[in-house]
């Protein structure tokens, strides 16, 4: 029978045609799968090929991969408010070899994902950089800022076929790195596009838009529940199950133009209270120091420090690394006697909203 379906196939051109397309096909696939899983431009399977020059700009899809196989002992995870922190600077100002791991509008449950990958691994970790946007932490647990290649953040292998046979991934992270070889900069991945000329209060204002009045006042203990889900869910499991890591918990410095939209938006007792909350609930691990910058004055009242209305100078992440190094701007623990209190910090952060003349500023538009 087998004799006959091969005469069969000799006679018919057609039929061995198509058998031929198909064995270059698979032939084909295997090569390039081959070469996916050699040079592995996610980092899924390994660590950085010596030499190759790796494009990495894809935060869904790379994060995870340098995750797991980079090396580092402390890690910068947050939103686009933690790109331009140069991981070069923890070396130097505390001798940690440092790794960033932002994602641009991340929810905690981004920030959950990629933890578990951390701390999954055989990395041990010293420190974790989380910069906390409170805007994020009032939705859903299961909430993240996109849709994430659940395949390269999984352990099945069966499915990496999406990254495999992927033609992005084969033209855009492996070839077009050949054919013009200029590999990220690790200490920098990830770093805003905003040159200077976009750190200004001309830039800044002709790109905002004033929200409209909202009457209704948000009750001050609105966000509440949902901060504390996201925090029994997606972050406070990670403090508790790895006591040997201390993790650096920060509220960044959005401009002033940010509280004009909490006032127009009629939330400031609610803001308030999930600052509080945040820090006061963190704050009682022994393994977690909380860092409150949005009432820096020098920082926040002058859009020439801002590409726009929350995006601060890279200037001042180098700032915020310093102050993890000395200490200011640390939120004191309950019973300490040195540092501020996170009522001190929202007293002078309400002094400064209270105070600030927003219809002169917007008039400059």
């Amino acid at each position: 029978m087998r004799n006959m379906q091969k005469k069969e196939v000799r006679k018919n051109p057609f039929k061995r045609a198509v058998m031929g397309f198909m064995g270059l096909a698979a032939a084909f696939c295997i090569v390039i799968a081959a070469l996916v899983v050699f040079v592995d431009p996610f980092f899924h399977y390994h660590k950085p090929l010596s030499g190759f020059p790796y494009l990495i700009d894809n935060q869904l899809s790379q994060n995870p991969g340098m995750a797991a196989h980079m090396d580092y002992d402390s890690v910068i995870l947050g939103s686009s408010m933690t790109v331009n922190f140069n991981t070069d600077w923890f070396k130097e100002l505390m001798g940690l070899n440092t790794i960033k791991l932002s994602y641009s509008g991340a929810f905690p449950k981004d920030q959950s994902n990629i933890m578990k990958i951390i701390f999954n691994g055989n990395h041990q970790v010293k420190k974790v950089f989380l910069g906390v946007d409170v805007i994020t932490y009032t939705g859903g647990v299961e909430e993240t800022k996109y849709p994430i290649p659940e395949y390269l953040y999984d352990n099945n292998y069966f499915n990496d076929i999406q990254y495999v046979l992927n033609k992005d991934v084969l033209l855009n992270y492996i070839l077009r790195p050949l054919a013009d070889p200029d590999p990220t900069n690790l200490a920098t991945v990830y770093a805003s596009w905003w040159t200077e000329e976009y750190y200004s209060e001309q830039w800044v204002l002709h790109n905002y838009t004033s929200p409209e009045q909202v009457l209704e006042k948000t009750a001050a203990d609105a966000y509440i529940p949902g901060v504390k889900a996201n925090l029994d869910v997606n972050i406070c499991p990670f403090i508790e199950d790895n006591p040997n890591t201390q993790f650096v918990v920060f509220f960044p410095p959005y401009s002033i133009l940010y509280w004009n939209d909490v006032l127009k938006e009629n939330h400031l007792e609610a803001t308030m209270e999930e600052y509080r909350y945040i820090a006061e609930r963190l704050n009682e691990y022994d393994n977690v120091e909380v860092y409150f910058f949005p009432d820096r004055e020098d920082i926040i009242l002058d859009l020439n420090h801002y590409a726009d209305y929350s995006h601060y100078h890279p200037d001042y992440n180098r700032f915020m690394t310093e102050c993890f190094t000395n200490g200011t701007g640390l939120v004191a623990k309950n019973g300490d006697e040195e540092g501020k209190t996170i009522d001190e910090y929202l007293s002078h952060m309400r002094e400064i909203v209270d105070e600030f003349d927003f219809e002169e500023l917007l008039a400059r538009k």
